[in-house]
């Protein structure tokens, strides 16, 4: 069994490359919109949609934007310079008078990175030549926030508010993300699961622009000139996808581009990482999917999936190619892989590169900070509780291997040990040894002694088990049966229903607490209203990986992380589990609310960033002596900047 970061647990440590940043947080700067200058030979604008540069205009935005020369070097032996602008791709580039170029009139318009809309001033209207393409009013960034939430609401289905979304950040991005940092609950299930669910499916009839990088077969032997093609030079965080398992609805292939996108989106909402430096990727090996290869309206290839030597050649060419591009620190999170190339993907770069499978880790984390949490709750040790899983895939084995971990870490007991306290269920019934020759690899430490048993109903009336997990991505799967069996030998049985999206959730909040007579201690991967049971109302905790992935991605950035350490995924679970309060608890939560994410991201990074220092893996030197407020003051903040 591999460790989750796809390298041994405890032996995980390197040293010798260290970087500092060297240019303060007080003298990060801004950077003025930049296009290409044409200006006609009477020194009149040659064409109304060209941007303009002139000496006057050059001077404004010069005296108003001080620039700040900064040097990137280490402060320590054997470190070497930031080559690849790693330590500073999240921050505000500074510029200096002889680079600037001032986009103006029709084109900064339509230059979502600095396009304000309504909210550019007279003075900018009249230094980017603004006037008459924009009516005269002048509105403040909050009632623009005020006048989109207002125009979302108008529609009636989910998918409308998502392409509504997806249009507002190709228009104005400052104003897409304080419209979701500002309304977070509300929009975090239009941007992600389990609308963007529905978005991938239809994905090819509601492509529009590019948002990232699609490379396909096609591409083979030149994806490092292809990767040059995209327009930011400074990349942090890369999310890439094949489509072949996205979320609980198989094999979108191409049409996969949704989950990326959205991702990076919480990136940088909830974890403050710069738009400019996340880059969505999807690797286009062809589908499966005989209803999009038959799909007119498909935008992928249209062969069935390549695999083994084909497949591993192209990954492997991605992979050295961005770290050609973008160096040692840019932090690559494998997304929707399906179990056949995600376990072995992450243990083969795992050792090499800065790499991260949501699916398997960051699933784990956020399942185990909500154990953490309800045993707060509920009583006892993670080591006296019994876990039976259905579903043994990516997520299953992830997160009971994190468990494990904990429980090991807790108890010194060895891992081999901590393991024989969690069960699963695949489609074939209990992993038992007398299966172990038909198992695939990541099923192994799974199989204990026992009798074979088909059904889960069954596997829950032998195990007996005081937590169940649901992964599968099989619908109603946790039927009364099954809820019943739990709460006749629990008092407050634990009940995570991980699957998404909605459609594909083991069991509804409703029913979770409706069967075990409203004790259950219910988690959803996709959200649910709260119900009313008996004259109170019970709110149901959403298990989203939204907690983890952003805050866990700030860490590694903040520190300067190489590797990914089992370690880091435990102290992100640690940090989320300590952000429940009482008030949660007593309202039937076992997570906080997403209106509190991005001071819980900053405490998540600065947990995550600590273990890397600890464990040697971090290069920006020397740590800073708060690491959450040094966390928060690196989050990217969507507020307008003055132009003039």
């Amino acid at each position: 069994m591999i460790s989750l970061s796809g390298t041994a647990f405890m032996n995980n440590s390197l040293s010798g490359v260290s970087k500092c940043l060297t240019q303060s947080q007080s003298q990060r700067r801004f950077s003025a919109p930049k296009v290409v200058a044409a200006v006609s030979s009477n020194g009149r604008p040659g064409d109304r949609n060209a941007s303009i540069v002139m000496e006057s205009a050059l001077k404004e935005v010069t005296e108003s934007v001080p620039v700040v020369e900064k040097e990137a070097k280490s402060t320590v032996a054997g470190g070497v310079g930031d080559f690849y602008g790693e330590d500073t791709a999240t921050e505000d580039q500074v510029i200096t008078p002889w680079t600037v170029s001032v986009a103006s009139g029709y084109t900064l318009l339509r230059d979502p990175h600095y396009n304000k809309g309504l909210a550019f001033n007279q003075k900018e209207r009249d230094a980017h030549y603004l006037r008459g393409l924009l009516p005269p009013v002048v509105v403040n960034h909050e009632l623009q926030v005020k006048k989109m939430m207002h125009n979302l609401r108008q529609y009636d289905l989910p998918l409308q508010k998502y392409m509504a979304m997806m249009d507002l950040q190709e228009m104005n991005e400052k104003l897409f993300y304080k419209l979701l940092i500002d309304n977070v609950e509300e929009l975090l299930p239009i941007v992600y699961t389990p609308t963007v669910g529905e978005a991938c499916q239809k994905y090819g009839s509601i492509f529009r622009r590019p948002q990232g990088l699609f490379i396909s077969l096609r591409e083979r032997g030149r994806i490092l000139e292809v990767m040059k093609n995209w327009p930011e030079k400074k990349i942090q965080v890369i999310v890439v996808t094949d489509g072949e398992r996205i979320l609980g609805l198989g094999d979108l292939g191409c049409q996969g581009m949704g989950i990326p996108v959205g991702k990076l989106s919480l990136y940088t909402a909830l974890g403050g990482i710069r738009p400019s430096a996340c880059l969505p990727v999807t690797i286009d090996v062809g589908t499966n999917n005989e209803k999009l290869l038959n799909d007119e309206f498909y935008i992928g290839l249209r062969q069935r999936r390549a695999t083994g030597q084909e497949y591993a050649e192209l990954f492997d060419e991605f992979m050295t190619a961005v770290k050609q591009m973008y160096g040692e620190k840019v932090l690559i999170q494998f997304e929707d892989f399906a179990n056949h190339n995600a376990f072995d993907l992450l243990a083969k770069y795992g050792p090499s590169h800065l790499v991260f499978n949501d699916d398997i880790q960051g699933t784990a984390s956020v399942v185990l900070a909500g154990l953490i949490a309800a045993l707060k709750k509920v009583g006892g040790t993670l080591a006296e509780q019994t876990f039976l899983f259905l579903g043994a895939g990516e997520a299953g084995t992830g997160i009971a291997e994190l468990i494990a971990l904990e429980m090991s870490k807790q108890t010194g007991a060895p891992l081999e040990e901590t393991r024989k306290k969690i069960w699963l269920v695949d489609s074939k019934g209990l992993i038992v040894k007398s299966r172990v020759e038909s198992l695939q690899h990541f099923k192994r430490p799974w199989a204990h002694e026992h009798e074979p048993v088909k059904d889960l109903v069954d596997a829950v009336k032998a195990i007996k088990p005081t937590v169940l997990i649901g992964s599968s991505g099989a619908g109603r799967t946790f039927t009364k049966d099954v809820i019943g069996a739990m709460a006749s030998f629990n008092e407050k049985p634990i009940v995570l229903a991980l699957s998404n999206p909605t459609s594909q959730s083991e069991c509804t909040a409703e029913e979770a607490y409706t069967w075990s007579e409203g004790r259950a201690i219910f988690a959803s991967g996709s959200p649910f209203p709260p119900f009313e049971y008996k004259g109170r109302t019970l709110l149901s905790g959403q298990a989203n990986n939204a907690y983890i992935f952003p805050g866990f991605g700030l860490g590694l950035i903040i520190s300067g992380a190489i590797r990914v350490h089992d370690d880091m995924l435990l102290a992100a679970s640690e940090a989320l589990a300590a952000e429940v309060t009482q008030e949660n608890f007593d309202k039937g939560l076992i997570y906080p609310p997403f209106s509190n994410i991005r001071k819980i991201s900053a405490h998540i990074a600065a947990r995550v960033a600590a273990k890397a220092y600890e464990l040697g893996l971090a290069t920006r030197l020397p740590q800073p002596e708060n690491l959450v407020a040094y966390a928060e003051s690196c989050m990217y903040s969507p507020t307008y900047r003055s132009y003039r």
